[in-house]
């Protein structure tokens, strides 16, 4: 199976809807937004990050259109990790592509939350910001980057309630 078939294949089973189209590849932003429907999803831009241990890492989902100050981004996680009672992320970097295909089974350009079905282990946490919860739906790639998924954002929740990983959201901007 590719690895979109398996993201098609695990959301049917646990009977959340979705649909999808196919476009080019996409491995960046930018190049997704020129084939991107007008859909009136969210579309996501999607890092994976470590701590500086090596041994936590992070998924981080956020409204495509913004970026992210990474080092305002370790003190938020920071702050949030250990208000509860969690053990700090540390300084944050970018995961190398070996780490990224050991715990989500990706390669980069084709991250998205759909890779959390291959950590079998629960190992990445997952942050997304607290304004994609006012999205009705959502669009990510179904690992990847020449497809879209759109689902709605209570089923990609359900999704999210499948999979064993613990997941939270937060203001990241």
């Amino acid at each position: 199976m590719t690895r979109e078939e398996i993201v098609f294949d695990y959301l049917q089973q646990h009977d959340i809807p979705y649909t999808c189209y196919h476009h080019p590849e996409g491995k960046t932003i930018e190049e997704a937004k020129r084939w991107w429907k007008d859909d009136g999803s969210i579309h996501c831009k999607n890092l994976f990050f470590r701590n500086h241990k090596g041994n936590r890492h992070y998924l981080v989902c956020f409204h495509c259109d913004h970026d992210l100050d990474i080092h305002d981004l370790e003190h938020r996680l920071k702050a949030t990790l250990v208000s509860q009672g969690l053990p700090s992320c540390g300084k944050l970097s970018f995961a190398s592509p070996e780490r990224m295909m050991r715990y989500l089974g990706l390669e980069p350009g084709s991250v998205s939350p759909f890779g959390l079905i291959n950590d079998t282990e629960h190992h990445v946490h997952l942050f997304l910001d607290c304004h994609l919860k006012e999205a009705e739906t959502l669009s990510f790639h179904p690992n990847d980057c020449r497809g879209t998924v759109v689902l709605r954002r209570d089923d990609f929740e359900r999704y999210l309630d499948t999979l064993g990983n613990t997941y939270e959201y937060l203001t990241l901007y």
